[in-house]
């Protein structure tokens, strides 16, 4: 795919300008790409942001949402190749942060590009992981997983035609993140920023901590007020943060 060509799997907010750098966004499991939609030109007008639209949702809606991680991972990593002529980093939130590891260590194997920044959002490091049940519930308790993160419009779960509509997606990614178990986490080749929510019901922050075992190039925590969706009532003071992150990187 030809740089301007548009690609199925990534929204593009462009800036005037060849970019000094790119940020792509992952977004949580039963997440769009939408979600990040007020990050599209959030963080200056030579950082061009690119959302992930993963399959089934929204533009996707009519494709077969995909079940492995690291199959979405190796389909973004060779999506992303014309976009590498200015340096890369990630933010993915939560089963976006795995995803966003894998295409890190993915890139210098298959592209011989080092992301310049990796930011992970309330995720356990790789080796901390455990499975997820929700993705072996029924749909009752998939719903109930769902409202009890928050982070997806409860209205859409508790109308029936739009619940058919959403709950594959939402069951697939669950089921993704499932199948994706604790390993040895690899050494990353770019610094890291960990971020999590104070009061998040499943991840304390002593296990995005944890990332910094496998940082070779420098760890930081990021703790701001809030549970597992911290960036929705937050995002001020989460955008502030990177865009200074980013800034640095010149």
């Amino acid at each position: 795919m030809r740089l301007g060509t548009e690609s199925i799997w990534l929204r593009r907010y462009t800036t005037a300008a060849a970019p000094r750098l790119r940020l792509l966004c992952l977004p949580h499991a039963g997440g769009s790409a939408s979600f990040f939609h007020t990050w599209g030109h959030a963080f200056g007008d030579d950082v061009e942001v690119l959302t992930v639209r993963y399959p089934g949702r929204q533009e996707r809606i009519a494709e077969e949402p995909w079940t492995s991680l690291e199959e979405l991972a190796a389909a973004l990593t060779e999506e992303l190749e014309p976009y590498l002529d200015a340096p890369l980093a990630l933010f993915g939130h939560s089963m976006g942060a795995t995803l966003a590891y894998e295409i890190a260590l993915a890139l210098p194997r298959r592209h011989g590009v080092r992301p310049h920044l990796l930011m992970v959002s309330c995720r356990k490091a790789p080796h901390l992981l455990t499975p997820r049940t929700a993705a072996l519930g029924d749909d009752d308790a998939i719903v109930e997983e769902v409202k009890r993160l928050g982070g997806t419009d409860s209205a859409l779960l508790d109308d029936p035609d739009l619940r058919e509509l959403v709950l594959p997606a939402i069951r697939a990614d669950f089921t993704a993140v499932a199948r994706y178990a604790a390993r040895p986490g690899l050494p990353l080749p770019c610094p890291v920023v960990g971020y999590v929510g104070d009061s998040d019901p499943d991840i304390p922050a002593a296990d995005v901590a944890a990332w910094s075992g496998i940082s070779p190039y420098g760890f930081e925590l990021k703790t701001l007020p809030g549970g597992h969706f911290y960036l929705m009532d937050r995002e001020a003071e989460l955008v502030g943060d990177i865009r200074a992150r980013l800034a640095a990187q010149r």
